[in-house]
């Protein structure tokens, strides 16, 4: 392609690059080194906001991206839609159908990111990251199933090699790092070449960060952030253990919370029916 394209990006913090900060707070993230690696004239937006839901991107987001015309989308979103009380992978999957849907009317690629283990990295009482693996894996359901239907292009970050290690992760350890957000570069960069001409993505020598600095950080930014998910997502969160032990306890193997069904597109040629996945959530 030598025309000028438009990479336009929707989602959440994992989208707008939260974790990779320049010297005055700008963020940066994958998208922006990726979009520095295309040989063709490209116009690059990103219209993520970190803290967006699937709602807020398909309201408020992909409005202004249609706009832009995109040649190519990435549409990272699901993280925050599980971290809050009331997560509904129903509404999560009706919400991204949409956007997908009209970005592909639009003429649109679109790239989408399958979300790592958040426990990997980030220890968690046992049965609280349980829930919360359980929640994450149904995004990625999500995630699949639609990204099946409108042919995206999928980047499961669990399959990235050494993806856990801990120098590709943020001081927060929910969001990648500079290094992480340019090794997520350089996958995304794989999948798309040699359809879009895009030079190796340069990755960066490893800056370790003093203790003081991560500290500080950790002071102003995730305290904050713990106190307001504390009076959204804590209290739900406390039910639904003991919700997990009372399942333990009474040797139950069903889970209490709902049932989903995603449909698994598959090949209309190898199959002369759907396939469909059970997801249960808590």
């Amino acid at each position: 392609m030598n025309s000028i394209a438009t990479f336009v990006v929707l989602g959440d913090s994992a989208a707008a690059g939260t974790g990779d900060a320049d010297a005055n707070g700008a963020l940066r993230g994958w998208s922006y080194y990726l979009a520095r690696h295309f040989n063709q004239p490209l116009v690059y937006a990103n219209l993520s906001r970190p803290g967006a839901q699937s709602t807020e991107v398909l309201i408020d987001q992909l409005p202004k991206a249609l706009s832009l015309d995109p040649t190519l989308t990435a549409v990272i979103v699901g993280g925050n839609d599980a971290l809050r009380n009331g997560f509904s992978p129903e509404l999560l999957h009706n919400n991204l159908r949409q956007v997908l849907e009209a970005l592909r009317e639009n003429g649109s690629e679109i790239m989408l990111l399958q979300l790592h283990e958040p426990t990997q990295i980030a220890p968690l009482p046992k049965t609280l990251g349980v829930i919360i693996n359980r929640r994450i894996n149904s995004v990625n359901a999500v995630v699949r199933a639609v990204g099946a239907e409108f042919g995206a292009h999928i980047l499961s970050a669990r399959d990235i090699p050494d993806i856990y290690v801990r120098n590709r992760w943020h001081v927060d350890r929910m969001h990648p790092s500079k290094f992480g957000h340019q090794i997520l570069a350089h996958n995304f960069r794989e999948i798309l070449f040699p359809r879009w001409d895009i030079s190796p993505v340069q990755i960066d020598p490893v800056v370790g960060r003093p203790r003081k600095d991560s500290l500080l950080w950790m002071l102003r930014h995730a305290t904050p952030w713990f106190i307001k998910r504390s009076v959204d997502l804590l209290p739900a969160a406390l039910i639904l253990v003991m919700r997990e032990y009372f399942k333990i306890l009474t040797r139950r193997n069903r889970d209490v919370g709902a049932t989903v069904y995603f449909p698994e597109f598959v090949n209309l040629r190898e199959a002369k029916f759907p396939l469909v996945q059970e997801v249960r959530v808590s």
